[in-house]
């Protein structure tokens, strides 16, 4: 039998059916075992719970120094050398500026020779009187020279003395405000430096009169128990507390009438000059203790379209969220006014992971630093 070749176009029909079964075959995928789905993400929680809190509404405030001395200079004249170290503590009477003393140092000594001269003018008049050589009006008049002499002595000294510009109260003094050879005190006492005193500081902050009516009201209708607590505490700009206590000295008995508030001023020690005058802070005043009230940290607080809301874990794992209403703070933490009962689960931290509906891996929160 001869065996023919087929022919060209059979052959390319066969190649393509073979390499089309080879195309069709499945490829390879994971094992029975395997999963393309991501775990859970992990949620901090805790327990929401009732007790007492101690209200302290943060309230904004502005430190001020406890007294503030503008040196000025008193007399007219060139200065001639600065005698302190900017931003260095400085005591009461120490010298801070020198001016060009030469004109006041000539102008006491001609004072001091004109009081002389009366002197011994009223000593020779007063040695005549006796023997009638001069009238008891000619003494009478020689003595009111004498004295007012000695009172342009006294003024001519005190200029000279006003030459040494002196510190009025003991503080810290900042920069100063002229330099060597510098004109000051022509027409008015010109500004050299300014001291103020910085331990302790001074806190104003304002609360608005119907929050401290609420607060009235609900002490008078026993919603509120009064604190014992008569101590201030200060948030710092950073928002960290400041580590030392204040202490409550004045509140005003007005409305400021554009604001709607009172203002309060608290005294807080400040040794290591970490509160600076004009530095902007919040402060927390304990005005009442609510009972069996449900608080929660202040980042468990979130605010959507509907209002504020909590997310909670329910028995399925899943992040459900719960609208609440926030009422005062205690500490750095919300109090709950509607929402929350108590013993919810309560996601505080990875809310950023917890989609509402989600299943999520619960966790017990770390205690915070």
């Amino acid at each position: 039998m001869i065996c023919r070749p087929l022919p060209l176009l059979a052959l390319v029909v066969t190649l393509a059916g073979c390499g089309g079964d080879a195309q069709q075959k499945p490829s390879g995928g994971p094992g029975p075992g395997g999963s393309g789905g991501l775990p859970p993400p992990e949620v901090e929680v805790i327990q929401v719970e009732r007790g007492d809190a101690l209200l302290t509404p943060e309230l904004p405030g502005r430190i001020e120094a406890v007294r503030t001395a503008q040196v000025r200079a008193r007399v007219e004249g060139i200065v001639e050398r600065r005698l302190f170290t900017e931003g260095s503590e400085v005591r009461a009477g120490q010298a801070l500026f020198r001016l060009d003393d030469r004109p006041y140092r000539a102008a006491a000594q001609a004072a001091e020779a004109e009081a002389e001269v009366r002197r011994i003018q009223l000593g020779r008049l007063e040695s005549l009187l006796p023997m009638k050589a001069v009238s008891q009006q000619e003494v009478d008049l020689a003595r009111a020279q004498v004295k007012q002499a000695e009172a342009q002595l006294a003024r001519a000294r005190l200029d000279l003395e006003n030459t040494t510009v002196p510190a009025p109260i003991a503080g810290h003094i900042g920069r100063a405000l002229v330099t060597e050879g510098a004109l000051v005190g022509r027409g008015e006492a010109t500004l050299m430096a300014v001291i103020e005193q910085l331990d302790p500081v001074h806190v104003l902050f304002t609360q608005p009169n119907a929050e401290v009516l609420r607060f009235q009201a609900a002490l008078a209708g026993g919603r509120l128990k009064a604190s014992a607590q008569q101590t201030v505490e200060l948030i710092l700009e950073d928002g960290r507390p400041y580590a030392r206590k204040g202490r409550l000295l004045t509140r005003d008995m007005s409305v400021d009438p554009t604001t709607g508030a009172i203002t309060l001023k608290a005294e807080f020690p400040n040794p290591q000059r970490q509160l600076l005058p004009g530095t902007f802070v919040r402060v927390r005043l304990a005005q009442g203790v609510a009972e069996a009230a449900v608080r929660v940290p202040q980042r468990a607080v979130l605010t959507g379209p509907q209002g504020q809301y909590v997310l909670l874990v329910d028995a399925q794992n899943k992040a459900t969220p719960q609208p609440v209403r926030v009422g005062s703070m205690a500490g750095a933490d919300f109090v709950i006014e509607e929402g929350l009962q108590g013993g919810e689960t309560l996601i505080v931290n990875g809310l950023q992971k917890a989609r509402p509906g989600t299943v999520v891996s619960a966790v017990p929160a770390r205690p915070a630093n």
